[in-house]
């Protein structure tokens, strides 16, 4: 396994790629609302990032071996889709909840992100998840420090999502990222702590939890992209690009429309 360490500059364009794809997610926030298209999320998230922000978005046209090239701009993945949802005629409606996940390429450096989205109130139900599985990738990362190892990350997020009573996909993972969209390593979200590889400063991964509320088997739908679950459970998702840093980490998804991290971050960080 190659894991790629980035340079100061690389962190830096690294920075803005991933600054910019959380804005496309800012930008975004007032149109996710019922009576909206997917496709017309994905024209709006196209047009910012080609004409405002000068950019590319990686997933369109983007085809890894065995797969057509994916079609669309963004992935928009509603209720029972785990990820990868291709934006369509579908209208959301009061009590969808969607994730959004967008990819920009700018100066040829990935930025990669995805958010919850409610439509309307939501049900108690579909609330408690999207927050427990924001709250997931969070106890992942805060596992994110020189000399500790991948299996921390999956354990973390594994151990709080079934303590609960959740699923933890286990087909779909984290991934480095850099020049490339998908790098070594792989970070999965279920593990044993003081296994696989260690971290390092300059390492730059996602992590991105995809939870279940109900088991963690899923298939492929129809249009050979769509992951759903199998017992067509409620599945959410959230996604940052982080850095290992000397001390710790740096998210590099930030924008000013980034959900703040759950209070359960700043006394680990006090902690340290």
């Amino acid at each position: 396994m190659t894991i790629t360490l980035k340079t100061g500059a690389d962190i830096a364009a690294m920075r803005v790629a991933g600054r910019l794809a959380a804005e496309v997610l800012d930008m975004l926030t007032p149109h996710v609302r019922a009576g909206v298209t997917t496709d017309e999320l994905d024209r709006l998230s196209h047009d910012h990032i080609v004409n405002v922000q000068q950019a590319i978005p990686a997933p369109l046209h983007y085809a890894p071996a065995g797969y057509q090239p994916y079609p669309k701009s963004i992935c928009t993945s509603i209720n029972h889709q785990v990820c990868h949802g291709i934006p369509g005629e579908r209208v959301l409606k009061n009590g969808d909840i969607v994730n959004i996940d967008i990819t920009v390429i700018k100066d040829g450096w990935h930025g990669d992100t995805s958010r919850m989205f409610i439509v309307g109130e939501g049900s108690i139900a579909a609330r408690r998840l999207c927050q427990f599985t924001y709250d997931a990738m969070w106890k992942g990362i805060v596992k994110v420090r020189p000399g500790a190892h991948l299996g921390d990350i999956g354990h973390a997020i594994q151990t709080f999502a079934e303590g609960a009573g959740f699923s933890v996909v286990r087909e779909f993972c984290g991934h480095g990222i850099g020049t490339r969209f998908h790098e070594e390593p792989q970070v999965l979200h279920y593990g044993r702590p003081g296994t696989l590889e260690q971290l390092v400063p300059g390492m730059i991964f996602t992590i991105e939890p995809m939870i279940n509320a109900g088991r963690r088997e899923v298939r492929e739908a129809g249009d050979g992209w769509t992951i759903v679950t199998r017992d067509r459970s409620l599945s959410a998702q959230w996604e940052h690009t982080v850095l290992v840093t000397d001390t710790g980490y740096e998210v590099l998804t930030l924008s000013e429309g980034t959900p703040p991290p759950p209070a359960f971050v700043a006394r680990t960080a006090l902690a340290v």
